[in-house]
């Protein structure tokens, strides 16, 4: 398996590239927003709020997960 740090890595750099349409988006002039919408409304902004969320709360996500699959004899009650 490919380990954590190379994981997070990988995603960091997803969410930094993700990033640039939407401020190219944002920065634009007025006359090419309407070309350009779509594409960052329902590509990159929500890979990009993924990946943030992702890397943010992933590994409390991992923990809850991994505890809910362990047998119920194998996880300490907090």
């Amino acid at each position: 398996m490919i380990k954590q740090a190379t994981r997070r890595s990988i995603l960091r750099w997803i969410h930094i590239l993700l990033s640039f349409p939407v401020i190219g988006y944002i920065y634009s002039p007025f006359e090419e927003i309407p070309r350009t919408a779509p594409v960052v409304r329902y590509l990159f902004l929500p890979v990009l709020i993924l990946t943030g969320l992702w890397l943010w709360k992933g590994p409390a996500v991992r923990r809850l997960v991994s505890r809910k699959a362990a047998p119920s004899g194998m996880v300490d009650n907090l």
